[in-house]
Parts: structure tokens; sequence; C-alpha cells
């Protein structure tokens, strides 16, 4: 006669768990089907969030039947989130969900192994595997490098810099450290677009802020190769070691794309390790309308990509390319080689800085398997496409001036008519910065379109960002409307009284 098992407060029989998921299943659908027609955001303050999800209270000592708690809870999100599936979402580099990556999601948490140790996730350690050499076959990278999933490209970007720290320096820098007696100082190169991890890679692995060279960039925001050059070889007479050079595939401002390949070639004459930040602009490679540029990104030591970013997945998803695995083992292991059934197993406890580790890689894999790499390319094709549509929406638009358009970001800002022929002048340019702050402001707050800023050549811009399955080519068109409407409103507002007319 079967035993009872223990019932305890969490567990759920499977018709409870059946009927919950089947009710949660359908309250996604309907949400996911509504989202064109609902706002891209809420313009709600912080304490008004908080006071709706009642978060003020204190922990509660019984609890909830699931069911209501799920729907209630889902229908809370629902009206309180900002909603980077919306087709209008524009802002930073967050793409919608791929359906089939939430399913994955949803299932790796069934499962819930442990991909730190391949005895405790066979499965999900070898899917994994595949899915990091399919990405790598993707953007035209080696597939016999080695790699893992990670949170994001922040992280992607600091296992890659931890390889090269251990893999360049001449000396045992894990063991003896950065400060080592005789040990060089150790010098990474970038170039002044380059994203903010570079900081925080410096910064932790014990090098300093200091120790990072920001090179000058070209009129077309990429790297100026020749300053690069002149920057090693002053290091070199110091008697400091560059030990890594940073390429960017995509800036994050604007989608700018260094040269990768001349980039590479100093690397090598120098005995540099060259990394190839492609957190946002990697995937684009696999696209027939990528920049040459890009093309240079097989050239590179260790890539760092964002699945979360052009690959549609759910967050997180990173992923940490290396050329050699052995350097991902030589920078993070401490135990030798794990072989199961006398063979070769992995265990990407070795390979990166998580013990504990979830199974990222299933919504990749399964959205690889869905689409194909066909699919992709014609994605993320498309989403370049509809960048370049919206910047020429843009210059169409007398009130609006388009600033910059690579890959699949467009900037422009708000410029009034009477303006326009005193652009450039220092009082002009302040009140242009001023009214497309506010114009930023009003547009993130409206709902009506989501985009974020940067800054250029030191004007503030809009910038808008197109990692969307979902938008359109009328989503797109209708942008410039949105901001000329809104641009006006500002701009009357904020002209002073006294000098209605900046161009007098």
């Amino acid at each position: 006669m079967k035993q009872p098992g223990r019932q305890s407060p969490l567990s759920l029989d499977a018709a409870t768990f059946r009927s919950l998921g089947h009710r949660l299943v359908d309250q996604l659908a309907d949400f996911l089907e509504s989202l064109p027609e609902r706002p891209v955001t809420h313009d709600a303050l912080p304490s008004a969030v908080r006071a709706a999800l009642d978060l003020e209270g204190p922990l509660p000592e019984q609890g909830t039947a699931p069911g209501p708690l799920l729907e209630s809870t889902a229908q809370l999100l629902f009206d309180h989130s900002l909603f980077n599936a919306h087709p209008r979402f524009f802002g930073y580099i967050t793409a919608p969900p791929a359906p089939i990556g939430i399913l994955g999601d949803f299932l790796a948490a069934a499962v819930n192994p442990n991909v730190g140790a391949w005895i405790l996730s066979p499965a999900a350690t070898e899917i994994e595997s595949q899915t990091v050499r399919w990405i790598a076959e993707l953007i035209g990278y080696a597939v016999d490098c080695g790699g893992l999933m990670v949170s994001g490209g922040n992280m992607a970007n600091l296992v890659c810099f931890w390889a090269a720290r251990a893999a360049r320096a001449d000396w045992n820098i894990r063991e003896a450290g950065v400060t080592a007696a005789g040990g060089r100082r150790l010098r990474a190169y970038c170039s002044a677009e380059t994203h903010t991890w570079i900081q925080k890679a410096a910064d932790l692995a014990g090098l300093g802020t200091s120790s990072i060279r920001w090179v000058p960039t070209r009129a077309d925001l990429g790297m100026d190769v020749g300053a690069l050059r002149r920057a090693i070889e002053t290091d070199v007479a110091a008697g400091d070691l560059p030990f890594l050079v940073i390429g960017t595939a995509g800036s994050v401002s604007t989608g700018a794309v260094d040269p990768l390949r001349e980039i590479g070639a100093i690397c090598k004459e120098h005995g540099a390790w060259f990394h190839v930040d492609g957190a946002y602009g990697g995937f684009a490679a696999a696209s027939p309308d990528a920049p040459p540029d890009l093309r240079g990104l097989g050239d590179a030591d260790s890539v760092a990509v964002d699945p979360h970013k052009w690959l549609y997945a759910p967050l997180e998803a990173g992923c940490a390319l290396v050329r050699d695995p052995e350097r991902l083992r030589a920078a993070f292991s401490y135990h030798p080689p794990y072989y199961h059934f006398e063979e070769r197993a992995t265990n990407y406890v070795d390979y990166g800085p998580q013990n504990s580790r979830g199974f990222r890689a299933l919504k990749v894999w399964l959205a690889l398997r869905h689409v194909g790499a066909a699919g992709y390319r014609r994605m993320i094709s498309e989403d370049m496409r509809l960048s370049r549509a919206l910047a020429e929406a843009v210059r169409r638009t007398p009130e609006l001036e388009c600033v910059t358009q690579d890959l699949s970001i467009t900037t422009f800002r708000y410029v009034p008519a009477d303006l326009r022929a005193s652009v450039g002048d220092e009082a002009v340019e302040r009140h242009l910065d001023a009214l497309n702050r506010e114009l930023l402001d009003r547009l993130q707050r409206g709902g009506e379109a989501f985009v974020s800023n940067a800054v250029i050549r030191g004007r503030y811009v809009l910038r808008a960002c197109i990692v969307n399955f979902h938008t359109s080519l009328e989503d797109v068109e209708a942008v410039p409307a949105i901001a000329v409407r809104l641009g006006r409103t500002v701009d009357a507002q904020l002209r002073p009284a006294d000098q209605t007319n900046l161009s007098r």
C-alpha cells in the first residue's frame, strides 16, 4: 500500500498545479495579445507603485491561496510595468522575450538543474555546450571555442577580461596578485565609446581604473587605430605590459563598430589579447547587411554577446566566447579536469566565477531550434532596415535633426524651425540640450513611444534602438510626429520670456 508523502505548505498536487498553470498561461497569452493597444509604460511615482502593490506591510504570518495570489500578481505586473515587448519600445537595448523562450524558462525552472557540475546537470550541461557552439557559428566565430552562459553583457565581458589577465600577465597573477614583486603594470586599451563594464572589470580585477587607456575615436565614432598604436608604444617604452585591447562591435550609444581587423593586427604585433565587446552588435555579424568591420570579430581571442538582446531571449542570457577553452580553465579552475565514464566532462564551475548556475541556455537553444539561423538573419536584418527607415523619416521632418544611424540605432534631436540656422551657437546649444532632456522625460512618461538618450560630441540627443521583432514600419514612422508634437510644447514652455527667438 502506497504510503502518504510529506505534506508541506509549498506542495501542490498535480491537478492544482495543472489548473494554476493553464490559468496563468491564458492570462499571459491575453496580455501579450493586448500589448500593442497598451501604453508602453505608465506615468507613476515609485511611491504610487509601492502603494498599488501593497509593499509597505510586514511579512505575512499566514499564507495565501495560490490561485488568487498568482492571478492578482499577474494583473499588478501588467498594470505597473514598462513593456519592452511593446512594438514602440525603442529604449536601451532590451528585446521582447521570444514566446518559446518564456516557455523554456518555465521548463528550465521545473527541472531546476544546477549547471555548475556535469553530474548535477548532464542534459543541461550538454545543451549549454551546444548553445555556445551554435552562437559562435551564427556570428562567424570558431565553433571549437570555449564559452559559457552568464547573466548578461557585463558579466560576459568580465569573464573574458579575467581570462585575458591570466593569459597575458608574464607572472602567475592568480597566485601572486597584480602587485607581485617585479610584476609589470598591466594596461587595457579601449575607445572612448566603450561601455562602463571596463571600469568595473579593471576595478574588480585589482588593476584599478587608471590602468585603462581611453583611445580617441574617428569622426564615425570608431576607434582611431593610429592613436591605439601610439598609446601601446608609449606604454611599452615605459615598461608597462599591454595585455588587452577591446574592440566594440556596436557601441551602446550609437551602434558604432570599431575597425576590428586593424585592431586585431595590432594585437598580434604586440602580443596583446584581442577582445570584442559584441554584447549588442555581435549578432549583427549574422546578417548579410552587417558592416564590413564586423567580419573582424572572428579574429578575436574572446567575444562577449548577449542573447537577451538580439536573439530576443528572456532575461537573463549573456554569453562569453573564448577561442581557446583552456584559457577559461586557466583563469577560473582550481580542480583537475573531470572525467565521467572515461570521457572528459564539462564542469562549468571551472569555466567562470559561479558555482551555482541556472539553466540559462535552454531558452536560447529552443529559440535557435525554433527559427534556425535563417530566421535570426531575417529578424536582425529587419531591425536594421527599420532603423534606417526611422532615420529617413527623421530626415524628412524639418524640426528633427538626424545625428547618427548605425546597426539598429538612430539618434536624433528636436530643433525648432527658427533655431535651425543658429545650431552651434553656445546659447542655442544650451537651450537644445535642455529642450531634448525635457522632451525625453515626457516621451518616457507619456507611454506613446519609449526612447532613451545619448550624448554625442557634447550634444544631448534622443536615441531609438530597435531589437524588437514586434516593431513594424508603421511604429517607427509614428515616432517623428510624436517627438515634434511634444517638442513644440516643451520648447514653448522653456523658451525664455524675454528671448522668444534665440536665433536673433
